[in-house]
């Protein structure tokens, strides 16, 4: 995302700016907030996916 800030901008416009980009992307990543519920062991999905690499 990209937002302008034109030369002569008064502080209170660039905290609006900025506000406004930040506090739209922490609603976003809310939703994943929390623990993912899984069918497997977790240590055992990990040492699988360690065993792939090699």
């Amino acid at each position: 995302m990209i937002v302008e800030i034109k030369k002569g901008a008064s502080k209170e416009e660039i905290r609006e700016k900025i506000n406004k980009m930040t506090s739209k992307k922490q609603n976003d990543l809310m939703k994943y907030a929390g623990k993912l519920k899984l069918n497997i062991d977790p240590l055992a999905y990990q040492k699988k996916m360690r065993d792939e690499w090699k």
